[in-house]
């Protein structure tokens, strides 16, 4: 018997989910794991970074190097794609507008990307929504700063309006008289300031949302996020939070979202206050450092999602598929080798965690407090994977000079060795490794062949 199928849709064709090449501004981590998801759907991804060998570049359909804040460049870009959308906000949206008036589909829209990216007026437009977020003042003097001061009180966050990102472009002036230092510390009122009334927070929290092309929008369990040095260090999903206060913060991140224009995913970032307050923070027009989990935790991954969105397929569900997990953002603790050490190190130890997955970005270089990779664990309660990265965590390190790295990576590739697998030249042990993005189980039952290139963020250890 035969079964003939009509597509009607033109995008929905036998090679792929979509014939439509999708392309990316940004070529980071975030980028790579788009191109990783987009390569499980045969959905093709090209990237626009300037860096020869960004994360993503191993993995696009087709890589061009040039500058994304390179107008030129981007509508040159543009021309190889059907679809254009981004991985890091801080991009040209005069561009974006241009190119949506001579009919290029950017997702999300010009004037999304335009009102997130300045954070003043993504604050004067939540507030416009009436969204709850802490009070806040634009300044363009010392005097001007003071009145602030005067009116909410010290401490007081003094903000960099652009170019903002892991608390750089924040600085706190805990009384009048260090206001002067703080705008100092961040290039002074030229560059554009406001301030914010300090928000006591007992913790952190974050939702991911997705928005269609027909507007609608699902929102992902909301999460807990950690910081260091300002740095989203881990994520707990779902967050250990009253349903009222789940509801709340699911409630904010829907409105917020809705409030903007096109498809894609965002992350909206809050505070929960101690009198139970949720406030909005900012929000992330793109794939998120707080969403990582989803690739092991949830039915629809936020990389996958995202693809969705903007392509216009019917989005996924966004509920959990386990009952618990943890992130844990791999950050560079050194520089150059002694921190690739410190970080193959940690792997080496999350390779032998039940439930354990790594992703590696593959970055040449390594930089302190740089991300530079993420553990995500999942497991049948929040207490069981917290012991299992508090397991991993304090286990200590072997000497880099003297120990047999579990893993050696290059830039490039990565060496399995003798703590994993035995000598490289008579090890008979056999390692699997799943490949995330399609490839079928690969067991390596000799090693004389064990030194082929194999990406690490691609695999988990069995």
């Amino acid at each position: 018997m035969y079964v003939f199928v009509w597509l009607r849709k033109d995008d929905l064709l036998i090679h792929g989910l979509s014939e439509k090449i999708v392309g990316v501004l940004g070529g980071g981590q975030l980028g790579r794991m788009l191109c990783q998801a987009a390569s499980e759907m045969a959905i093709k991804v090209a990237v626009l970074d300037p860096l020869e060998s960004c994360p993503a570049s191993a993995i696009a359909y087709d890589h061009v190097v040039g500058s994304f804040h390179d107008s030129a460049t981007v509508e040159e870009f543009a021309k190889r794609c059907e679809i254009l959308t981004i991985e890091i906000e801080h991009v040209d949206a005069a561009t974006l507008e241009k190119l949506e008036q001579h009919g290029v589909d950017c997702q999300p829209k010009a004037s999304t990307v335009r009102i997130i990216q300045d954070k003043y007026l993504q604050k004067v437009h939540f507030s416009g929504h009436g969204i709850p977020l802490p009070e806040f003042m634009q300044i363009d003097d010392l005097e001007g700063a003071k009145r602030a001061g005067d009116l909410f009180g010290y401490p007081l966050m003094v903000k960099s309006k652009r170019l903002a990102y892991d608390g750089r472009g924040n600085a706190v002036a805990k009384t009048a008289e260090e206001l002067s230092s703080a705008v100092a510390a961040l290039g002074g009122f030229e560059r554009g300031l406001y301030v914010e009334k300090w928000a006591p927070f007992v913790k952190e929290l974050a939702v991911i949302v997705a928005r269609g092309r027909d507007n609608s929008v699902l929102c992902y369990p909301v999460i807990e996020t950690i910081h260091k040095e300002n740095i989203c260090h881990i994520v707990k999903a779902p967050a250990s939070i009253p349903w009222k206060i789940r509801r709340q913060a699911t409630d904010i991140a829907y409105k917020a979202v809705s409030s903007l224009e096109g498809a894609g995913v965002f992350a909206i970032e809050l505070f929960l206050t101690r009198d139970g307050q949720v406030l909005l923070n900012e929000v992330a027009p793109r794939p998120h450092n707080s969403g990582h989990h989803t690739i092991e935790s949830c039915y629809t991954s936020q990389y996958e999602q995202h693809l969705r969105a903007v392509i216009g397929l019917p989005l996924g569900d966004p509920s959990m598929k386990t009952p618990a997990a943890i992130m844990y953002n791999i950050l560079g603790e050194e520089e150059g080798e002694r921190g690739f050490c410190l970080a193959h190190q940690l792997i080496g130890r999350a390779l032998s965690i039940k439930g354990a997955a790594i992703h590696w970005y593959d970055k040449p270089e390594m930089r302190k407090q740089r991300k530079m990779g993420h553990i995500t664990i999942v497991g049948s309660s929040m207490g069981t994977v917290e012991a299992q990265l508090n397991a991993l965590l304090s286990e200590e390190g072997r000497d880099c000079q003297s120990a047999g790295y579990a893993l050696k990576l290059s830039s490039n590739s990565t060496l399995i060795k003798d703590s994993v697998l035995g000598d490289a030249r008579s090890c008979s042990k056999t390692m699997r490794v799943c490949f995330s993005h399609g490839y079928e189980l690969h067991s390596f039952v000799s090693c004389p062949k064990v030194a082929r290139k194999v990406d690490l963020s691609l695999y988990r250890y069995l």
